[in-house]
């Protein structure tokens, strides 16, 4: 087969767009016909498919890619609930890493490149002897790490993780910087590609930040929070831009109120819910403005109030818990791409085809 471009994929820390990244670089990989195989040696969050654990970011690749049959082989360790305590009990560091090698012997056996994603930090794992830096010199990887914007903290961090892919003797290709806001693109990326190559390291692209990687469906939300739907079931697919606790006066209210607003009332604020609901209708630049009402308390509002929000159109749902208890998950929520999030997924392809050196990487590997 000849020789196998081997990338590994790290971050400097949980959600720094590693999954956009890959997903990115799947798409180029296949399309520059490297036949590429995916690889996640260490998941944690996990989905239950056809009686097995899967880790989420290998049925998402493998859901987009059709590479289904592989999911079992693409994901071979998964740390779930009491496996780290487990493990410190009774170690059994060469059972994992004969899991991963298999797993990648049979991935690559007739393709020319394979992508391995990895799990948070080049430490993570370390504990149960699978840190991403103890896998990427098991495997014989090249790493790039990905970090969201910034410039000292990401540097800062970017050294920090090379020092343990460092001691390991793993090879650091280069950098991908994520979600950078646009208005601070040009300075961000100026200064990084000089305080990077200061350190002896590449940035290989600078991607700007996009509201529709980080925005969830209602129907995401709703799913996630597990509330009930009363009404508006057909706009479920609008995208939640901003959140607003509607515990102020209706007046001081509808400044907060901008397209693709999700409110959160208790349900017995009728007058905030009218509000939510009168300036949606009131149509500006022709685009409807609330995407979602979430009414807290387990209270709904009688049935004539009932009827206008079905006629809005607006999807209202109820959760028996109380407004700030909701407000604090909704601020911890981490919208991560799904499978069935056709529009991310391209936008994913899109974003890293465009802001990211494929041919230089590919010419490292």
């Amino acid at each position: 087969m000849g020789h196998l471009r081997n990338l590994y994929i790290s971050s400097i820390y949980q959600n720094a767009g590693k999954t956009t990244v890959a997903l990115g670089l799947f798409r180029s990989f296949q399309e520059r016909k490297l036949h590429p195989a995916f690889l996640k040696p260490v998941g944690q969050q996990t989905v239950h498919v056809g009686g097995l654990d899967i880790d989420k970011d290998c049925y998402l690749i493998g859901s987009v890619f059709r590479c289904r049959k592989d999911f079992k082989t693409m994901s071979p360790v998964t740390v779930g609930h009491g496996f780290t305590e487990q493990y410190i009990f009774n170690p059994k560091k060469e059972m994992l890493h004969n899991k991963i090698l298999k797993a990648f012997y049979k991935l690559t056996k007739q393709k020319q490149s394979i992508i391995v994603e990895g799990t948070g930090h080049a430490g993570v794992g370390s504990v149960v002897d699978v840190s991403n830096a103890d896998v990427a010199q098991m495997l014989g990887s090249k790493v790039i790490m990905v970090s969201e914007g910034g410039i000292g903290r990401s540097i800062d961090e970017i050294m920090l993780n090379k020092a343990l892919f460092d001691v390991k003797g793993v090879e650091v290709l280069g950098v991908i910087i994520n979600k950078v806001l646009p208005e601070k693109f040009d300075r961000i990326k100026a200064a990084l590609t000089r305080g990077l190559a200061n350190k002896g390291l590449r940035l290989f692209g600078v991607i700007p930040k996009q509201p529709i990687l980080s925005d969830p469906t209602v129907e995401q939300l709703m799913g996630q929070l597990n509330l009930k739907l009363l009404c508006g079931k057909e706009n479920l697919h609008k995208r939640v831009r901003n959140t607003i606790v509607a515990a102020m006066e209706p007046a001081n209210m509808v400044d907060h109120i901008s397209s693709g607003t999700l409110v959160l009332t208790s349900g017995d604020r009728i007058d905030n819910i009218m509000v939510a609901v009168s300036s949606h209708l009131v149509v500006q630049n022709r685009r409807r403005q609330v995407v979602g009402i979430i009414l807290t308390g387990g209270l709904v509002p009688d049935t004539k109030i009932m009827r206008l929000l079905r006629r809005s159109g607006i999807p209202v749902m109820v959760t028996p818990e109380e407004t700030y208890t909701v407000a604090g998950k909704l601020d911890n929520y981490v919208c991560k791409i799904q499978t069935n999030d056709k529009e991310k997924i391209m936008e994913a392809k899109r974003l890293v085809e465009e802001h990211v050196n494929v041919d230089e990487i590919l010419s490292l590997l």
